[in-house]
């Protein structure tokens, strides 16, 4: 079968296809016979260099993935060949078929392609982890998203809003804004032309966002520290803009604020079992009443990889970008 791997670090040009072995199910585990893969920042970051798979993950990139289970090992219940699903992975979603421990297996929601679900495992798991399980999320909140048109993004705007929070968000252009818009962010930055910091203290009369979910690190720090409100709470899940950086401790102390710091692919099996029950029973439902959509920007074939890579590195890209197989 076919299977993308990186050869070395560096850019785009390091994407390569090659064939690899089919897998064969472990006890516990499922085959999954992949129609599309997620492309995500943590695969960007493996390219680069700076974000190698946890021991015991696959080389391969690709953190979610949709399809159809061909095979079921020893010791799996609930789930049969043939079942449709997407599922959040360590790692192996560039392939064309991958093994997943069954707790990691989402069924694929109602008025949802089978394509389309590919976008949903690892940015629902993520959202719902880091605002409402880690940060403690509540109606009525506000809460400052960045990068807010890409599809962590896109997916924090819609559950903040659904779950009764106020979305606020941050975006390299007007046109990125205009995406975000409709899905409701009830404030819109240009962070190229305005500062988010006072735009926030205008918004929320000089209090501050109760949330920040960053994906900038070291650059914003200070920053964010300066937006959030008292017992505030920035979750720190992205290191785009480095990761060092001073942390004034006296007004942190004094907002009585919290630093999260998060990772989700290198969670222990059984905490993303939780995750993506907890992401089952409460985000699920969102997606198939349409109050969550699902946002896919663009697709390519498994074997344009790099080329899908070369796009996301653009940074025109809103929404997910998928990998498809064989569909």
């Amino acid at each position: 079968m076919k299977a993308v791997f990186y050869q070395g670090a560096g850019g785009p040009e390091v994407v390569e296809l090659r064939d690899v072995p089919a897998p064969q199910p472990r006890s516990g585990e499922v085959i999954v016979d992949v129609v599309a893969a997620g492309l995500n920042r943590a695969d960007v970051q493996q390219r680069r260099g700076v974000y190698p798979p946890p021991p015991g993950a696959s080389d391969v990139p690709g953190l979610e993935v949709s399809g159809r289970i061909s095979s079921v090992g020893n010791g799996v219940e609930g789930w049969k060949a043939g079942d449709e699903v997407c599922a959040l992975l360590s790692g192996g979603g560039y392939t064309e078929r991958v093994a997943v421990p069954a707790g990691q297996l989402l069924p694929v929601p109602p008025g949802v392609s089978l394509l389309e679900a590919a976008s949903l495992p690892e940015t629902a798991a993520t959202v719902f982890s880091n605002l409402f399980m880690a940060a403690g999320v509540q109606a009525g909140e506000s809460v400052l998203i960045h990068g807010g048109a890409g599809g962590i993004g896109t997916m924090a705007v819609q559950m903040v809003r659904a779950f009764g929070g106020i979305p606020m968000v941050t975006a390299g252009s007007q046109a990125k804004l205009d995406v975000v818009r409709p899905l409701g962010a009830q404030l819109l930055i240009n962070y190229r032309e305005e500062d988010f910091v006072e735009k926030v203290k205008e918004a929320t009369g000089g209090r501050g966002a109760d949330v920040i979910l960053d994906v900038i690190g070291a650059k914003y720090l200070q920053r964010n520290l300066d937006a959030l409100a008292t017992a505030g709470r920035l979750v720190v899940i992205g290191l785009q803009g480095g990761a060092k950086a001073e942390l004034d401790l006296g007004k942190l102390m004094a907002k009585r604020g919290a630093v999260i710091g998060t990772t989700l692919r290198a969670r222990p099996a059984e905490e993303k079992s939780a995750i993506v029950r907890a992401v089952r029973e409460h985000v699920w439902p969102l997606v198939a009443s349409g109050d969550i959509k699902v946002q896919v920007g663009r697709t390519f074939p498994l074997e344009q990889a790099a080329a899908a890579h070369e796009y996301f590195d653009s940074g025109d890209h809103v929404g997910k970008i998928l990998l498809t197989v064989g569909e």
